[in-house]
């Protein structure tokens, strides 16, 4: 089986909110705390294809783009600038040539890897990210990384500068998303997870033949650590008939009238779509990993481990679940 998928109708990158991660879910009042190397890929003129991962649809691009990514290998990209969005989360913009989109398939991610940072076997120590800018933006592959003062690949790329380089793998496909295969699609983040939900969206809701409705329920810690809310508050007021999102903190102040605490069964319940949907229904869940763990099962490596936590006890089945 290929996936072959074209670019799509060009989009702008979203450019302005970000903040950071959420904390992990927990057994009591309050917590949201908490890649799958896909086959080898050809991309030129705006359209890829991928052997072994499932059927796409072709899609006429607005113009001939090519990709420099390459699966099989590691490519350096420039960094063309690096815009703060707060005390420890920033955007990061590389440099694409004229002609040139990044391309990649929805969903996926890219790895990148830190050259002078080892691992135990001594190579460059690497970890799999995803874009926010859309696969068919010419000229730039945007990033929002969090730094983790553990974290040595956030942390290095954070140490980077305006004319560096990121060494950069990919694509690496995740779920072939197909167009209005599904009638309701919820979508449980938290806090820098959500880049992969984000990706699922900016993509969807910006084709005209879209008739899937999108739930998404986005947990922080403060109203602060939102990350992209003006972008989601966008897609609510443009695509009011198939997008809604909840903001969820883990700490909401006097002024807060959204819900606090770890993400429920309650609140799934609330805002999801019932399991009882069948084939029609999927929830996809990105956040940290005690997060997912609690609400769907913990993932193992790179495989999607077995169906737990709330989403199991609210009568999901793991045909209707899938961990980013």
């Amino acid at each position: 089986m290929s996936f072959i998928r074209a670019a799509t109708l060009a989009r702008s990158v979203a450019t302005s909110s970000c903040r950071r991660y959420s904390t992990e879910a927990g057994a009591k009042k309050s917590s949201n705390l908490g890649f799958y190397l896909g086959g080898a890929g050809l991309v030129g003129l705006g359209t890829y294809v991928y052997m072994g991962f499932g059927k796409g649809e072709a899609v006429t691009a607005k113009k001939d783009l090519k990709s420099p990514l390459d699966p099989s290998k590691f490519i350096d990209l420039k960094l063309k600038k690096v815009e703060p969005c707060n005390h420890n989360t920033s955007k990061f913009v590389l440099e694409l040539e004229k002609g040139e989109a990044s391309l990649l398939p929805i969903a996926s991610c890219v790895y990148i890897a830190t050259p002078d940072f080892k691992d135990d076997k001594g190579q460059p120590m690497v970890r799999p990210y995803t874009p926010i800018s859309a696969s068919d933006l010419e000229g730039e592959l945007t990033f929002i990384i969090k730094k983790y003062e553990t974290g040595v690949v956030s942390k290095h790329i954070h140490s980077l500068k305006a004319g560096d380089t990121l060494r950069i793998k990919g694509p690496l496909p995740k779920w072939p998303w197909k167009m209005n295969e599904l009638e309701e699609v919820g979508l449980i983040g938290g806090g820098s997870g959500i880049a992969p939900l984000y990706q699922i969206l900016q993509h969807a809701l910006a084709d005209k033949t879209n008739k899937t409705k999108f739930k998404l329920l986005y947990a922080n810690v403060t109203e602060q650590d939102i990350i992209l809310r003006e972008e989601f508050d966008a897609m609510k007021k443009k695509y009011p008939e198939t997008f809604d999102v909840v903001y969820v903190l883990d700490k909401g102040d006097a002024n807060w009238k959204g819900p606090t605490g770890y993400i429920s069964a309650d609140l799934i319940k609330q805002h999801i779509a019932s399991s009882s949907l069948g084939e029609k229904v999927k929830v996809f869940i990105c956040g940290p990993p005690g997060q997912v763990a609690s609400i769907a099962g913990a993932k193992k490596g790179r495989e999607q481990g077995e169906l737990n936590g709330v989403l199991k006890e609210l009568g999901y089945t793991k045909d209707q679940v899938y961990k980013l």
